[in-house]
């Protein structure tokens, strides 16, 4: 008979665990997100899309976002990004406050941004001929990026030709490119098969072991979540507010083997319990209205 071992405290952490994000707070924050609020003017009035955000992001560190819908993920990296303005609030990178766009943040959006008339390579050229790099140094430069993501062989090919999984591997390249201090990705593996987008996770991991960048990734998947991050910041929807920063307690290197450990089934637990939590009194309205369902097969025929 099946026992199934109970599930631990989320919060419990092994001395190796400890001692990793002792030495990841010893890092100077990069990304400093203080009272962070957006409103929208709508038909019915005004909408609070992120209310009194504040969180404190880490060198090197890696933090994913995850929230139902309608909390206001896309919106606080389009913030951070410097593509909206927020209501109230401050962003600051390295200790300097946000105003707009910048080189200190590379963006990978969830669709493929790539220009489709520029080269693989020339893609990822455009920004350092942008910031005034000679072309020689330039193609140099996007070579080296083009061979940590694995596509240096494919410099010469036009973005129609690459898989979605390739084509994310450029964008990535690009984003890297300019030598931000941050990589801010919106879901950006969210239009990938699961094959796919279990190898870019782990290509992502490879190269954020390599590289001297901070991510902040937003997801709507709790297992890609709990696989990537180091802390993982809980949103919730209307308005959109932090609930929760979970120290993710699953040691690193990351696996997929680990998925069935005792530390990321109780993380996953937390989050599923924080984002799909029991309500006592659900409205049609809330769980949707149950269909009227007509038997069109013989009643004695059972699949079940």
């Amino acid at each position: 008979m099946y026992n199934p071992q109970p599930v631990p405290d989320y919060l419990l952490q092994s001395s190796e665990v400890r001692e990793r994000f002792a030495r990841l707070k010893a890092r100077e924050p990069i990304l400093e997100v203080r009272n962070l609020t957006k409103r929208f003017a709508s038909p019915q009035g005004e909408h609070t899309a992120l209310a009194d955000i504040s969180f404190t992001t880490h060198r090197r560190e890696f933090v994913c976002v995850i929230g139902p819908s309608g909390c206001g993920k896309s919106t606080l990296i389009r913030i951070l990004a410097g593509l909206e303005t927020q209501t109230s609030g401050e962003v600051r990178v390295d200790g300097k406050a946000v105003r707009g766009p910048g080189v200190d943040r590379g963006m990978v959006f969830q669709g493929y941004t790539l220009f489709p008339w520029l080269t693989v390579k020339k893609n990822v050229m455009f920004g350092l001929r942008m910031s005034g790099q000679g072309a020689a140094q330039a193609q140099r430069e996007a070579l080296q990026w083009l061979d940590l993501v694995g596509l240096e062989k494919f410099a010469n090919a036009y973005p129609h030709q690459l898989s979605g999984g390739m084509k994310q591997r450029v964008a990535i390249a690009r984003a890297l490119a300019n030598r931000p201090r941050i990589l801010l990705m919106d879901e950006p593996f969210g239009a990938l098969d699961a094959q796919t987008r279990a190898k870019m996770q782990r290509h992502l991991l490879d190269i954020w072991r390599n590289v001297d960048i901070t991510i902040f990734f937003i997801t709507h998947d709790l297992d890609e979540a709990i696989f990537l991050a180091d802390r993982i910041l809980v949103l919730k929807a209307n308005p959109g507010e932090v609930q929760e920063l979970i120290e993710v307690p699953v040691p690193r290197p990351r696996s997929y083997a680990q998925f069935n450990s005792p530390e990321f089934l109780a993380t996953r637990a937390r989050l599923d319990a924080l984002i799909h939590p029991p309500t006592q009194d659900q409205t049609d309205e809330d769980i949707g209205a149950q269909p009227h369902m007509i038997r069109l097969t013989d009643i004695h025929d059972s699949v079940e």
